[in-house]
């Protein structure tokens, strides 16, 4: 598929290169404007064209080909098959065997830990007398 994507790429720039130079080449409504104030030509300036002429045919069908070329490659860009798997799919994982479970995992035995004797034990704050300290309300 990614082959098509190619192709179908190139096609579109080479139909897009084209109608560029189509339509640089072809001659514009208003060429003949400013000679025609009054004259026959400045009656068909805003009127009917009349019949296409060759240069506007071939610049149709290269507009088509355009529109239609941007619709397949939209197509062909949002609908790619997914990949068979991930980066993360294809790293190694432990086998289901080598992997410890709960059960099989030695339990931490939690012991409380004790205070040596030799440790004194923190003095409770005692506020010296006289001092004005206020009760704060709680």
């Amino acid at each position: 598929m990614d082959f098509w994507i190619k192709v179908l790429l190139a096609a579109h720039v080479l139909v897009a290169l084209s109608i560029i130079g189509l339509v640089l080449l072809q001659h514009g409504k208003g060429a003949d404007m400013g000679s025609g104030f009054g004259g026959g030509a400045s009656s068909s300036l805003f009127g009917a064209t009349g019949s296409a002429n060759f240069l506007s045919r071939i610049t149709a069908a290269f507009a088509t080909a355009f529109f239609l070329s941007s619709l397949g490659l939209a197509y062909l860009a949002t609908n790619k098959p997914a990949a068979p798997g991930g980066v993360m799919e294809t790293l190694t994982q432990p086998t289901p065997s080598t992997q410890p479970t709960p059960s099989t995992q030695p339990k931490r035995q939690v012991t409380p830990t004790t205070v040596p004797a030799d440790v004194p034990k923190p003095k409770a704050a005692t506020i010296p007398e006289g001092s004005t300290s206020k009760k704060v309300p709680e």
